[in-house]
């Protein structure tokens, strides 16, 4: 599905994003990529979502190279991905169905279709009885649950979860982890950061290690080792 084919994003001559990174990341897969801050994970999430270009490689999603796309069919691109931050960015003034319709309105989906699917995936999430809440009426890990509602509703072919249990407790991250793998388990390719050792253990899928910008480790087992 995704490919890094000898990539590497130099800023400045002291300033290194990754080198020379060879990853393929296959459909369905759930993979964690962890490291210090500074590792090179942000750039790496950046890459795949076209937000930064390298300075040598190419980076792939299935037979597309993500940054020769322009327009439209970039914005294409990144309607098959659905994005999950660690601070949320909701929309304060919507509600928990109003965050995630608007979504759908994005891209041109009917109300029949926005009264249909928001709750569904609401009850995906266990936020039906919030349905009418605003975000400050929301835990934090609820409000992330809500993101994460808000980034699956079109069908995405791939998740992208940049730190999202860094702001929550252990048991609102335990919640947040448990629906990442759900929605794994039914056929959607996750992507994980993370520096949270006890969150990759649970995952127990693969795990790639960055450093200095370089790829270090790439485990099967679910190993967070640095």
């Amino acid at each position: 599905m995704i490919y890094f084919n000898d990539v590497s994003k130099v800023y400045n001559k002291d300033s290194v994003g990754i080198q020379n990174v060879n990853l393929t990341i296959s459909s369905g897969e759930f993979v964690s990529i962890v490291g210090h801050s500074g590792a090179g994970k942000t750039t790496l999430i950046k890459m795949i979502l076209a937000e930064d270009k390298p300075t040598s490689g190419t980076v792939s999603f299935e037979s597309l190279d993500v940054h020769k796309l322009r327009g439209d069919d970039l914005t294409k691109l990144r309607r098959r991905m659905g994005v999950v931050f660690q601070d949320f960015k909701l929309l304060p003034n919507k509600t928990a169905y109003e965050n995630i319709a608007f979504a759908m309105e994005a891209v041109g989906k009917t109300n029949q279709e926005i009264a249909s699917d928001v709750p569904h995936v609401l009850e995906l999430v266990d936020l039906a009885s919030k349905i009418f809440h605003f975000p400050h009426q929301l835990s934090g890990g609820e409000k992330q649950r809500l993101a994460i509602a808000r980034a699956i509703i079109n069908q995405p072919e791939l998740i992208i979860a940049d730190e999202p249990t860094g702001n929550l407790d252990p048991v609102s991250t335990y919640d947040v982890i448990q629906i990442l793998k759900k929605i794994n388990d039914l056929g959607t390719t996750v992507i994980l950061t993370t520096h949270n050792r006890a969150v990759v253990e649970s995952v127990g899928k693969r795990v790639i290690t960055m450093e200095k910008g370089k790829v270090v480790r790439d485990d099967k087992d679910g190993k967070y080792v640095i």
